[in-house]
């Protein structure tokens, strides 16, 4: 069925466009200037140009500041300034707003180890959502945690498992700090 397009003209560029479906309409607008602004933020933060990726996500609606991925691009200004606390708080959040997204529980273990509460950390993560055993970075930080704890065999086992998933962990894990316990057995 053919999708029709709506829009108010009043001689300006429209408030909305609905797209008609069967029994449904979606608001257009909002997802498109969400989109726009979101690429606009990331583009600037990948520049490292912090103030007008922020200025991008402030502009947004209040009744978008808190999706999750407006929440993730302010996450990683936290982080790249290391305020772990400000950046828990934050990943609490995407873990309440995006449980079935693994990021916040990632990022949330992250700022635990980072502020020195690995078991804490490790724990977190695997309250997570299933989605995260699909992904290496899971399995890496395990082993990470793991090493911390003073778990050899269950570090050595997550690592293993992350560099059959991504081969370009193992040559992270040969500087990585949190694995110097365990070294010899990578």
């Amino acid at each position: 069925m053919p999708v029709q397009v709506k829009a108010q003209a009043q001689g300006i560029a429209p408030r909305f466009i609905r797209f008609s479906l069967p029994g449904r309409a979606f608001c257009f607008y909002k997802a498109m200037r969400l989109e726009w602004q979101l690429r606009a933020a990331c583009g600037y933060a990948e520049l490292g140009m912090e103030r007008e990726s922020i200025a991008e996500l402030n502009a947004l609606p209040k009744a978008l500041q808190n999706q999750p991925e407006v929440l993730l691009v302010r996450l990683h200004h936290l982080m790249q300034r290391q305020e772990w606390v400000r950046a828990l708080n934050l990943s609490r959040k995407l873990c309440r707003s995006a449980p079935e997204c693994g990021a916040g529980f990632l990022h949330a273990a992250f700022c635990l180890n980072q502020l020195g509460k690995t078991a804490e950390a490790r724990k977190l993560l695997l309250t997570g959502p299933s989605a995260l055993l699909k992904e290496p970075i899971y399995y890496y930080n395990m082993g990470c945690y793991e090493a911390l704890l003073g778990n050899a065999q269950n570090a050595h086992m997550h690592l293993k498992i992350s560099f059959e998933m991504d081969p370009s962990f193992r040559q992270i894990a040969k500087t990585d700090p949190d694995l110097r316990s365990i070294r010899s057995l990578l």
